[in-house]
């Protein structure tokens, strides 16, 4: 095991502040996300026989990954680095769903390395949403073209009361 291992290894297990939603799971939201999506269902728009079983409308089942954003009145990080001529424009780089940032892999270019998802229940209108990561693994490969280090990080997205909504599992390929 090298020495950057070592120095990769103090991260796992490392976890978020629960994070809540600027915005509750609201119908304008909702609708611009289905449209968005092309999957306009019935059951998002307005109480049916096809949601009554939810308890009315409910928000598609990927919507609360998308209620963290950055709330109104808060730096724009984009602006805030305009005339950074450094700034690469990645900021989920730099805070991962609230966790810190890995040092040792500061300058290393970021991948999507692909995203698995636990699907548990539909969000309703009106209902708060939370979040709390935590870096599940970090691991060394060797590749044809060099080393890369693989960073999965698990989310849990859950109602105000918490209510478990959704679990995702993400990785991220870092690479010189």
């Amino acid at each position: 095991m090298s020495a950057f291992s070592d120095s990769l290894k103090k991260y796992i297990g490392m976890k978020s502040e629960t994070e809540i939603a600027c915005d509750p799971v609201e119908h304008g939201a909702v609708r611009r996300y289905a449209q968005a999506i092309m999957y306009e269902d019935p059951i998002f728009a307005k109480a049916c026989e096809n949601n009554e079983r939810y308890g009315g409308p409910v928000a598609p089942p990927l919507f609360p990954t998308h209620l963290f954003r950055r709330p109104l009145g808060t730096e724009d990080p984009i602006q805030a680095n305009a005339r950074n001529p450094d700034f690469d424009g990645i900021v989920a780089a730099t805070s991962s769903q609230g966790l810190p940032n890995i040092e040792p892999l500061n300058g290393y270019a970021l991948l999507n390395g692909g995203s698995e998802i636990e699907f548990f229940r539909y969000a309703l209108r009106g209902e708060r949403v939370k979040l709390v990561s935590h870096y599940a693994d970090i691991i060394e490969k060797e590749t044809s073209k060099g080393p890369i280090v693989l960073v999965v990080t698990e989310s849990e997205y859950r109602t105000g009361e918490g209510e478990l909504l959704i679990r995702t599992r993400r990785t991220q390929i870092r690479r010189k």
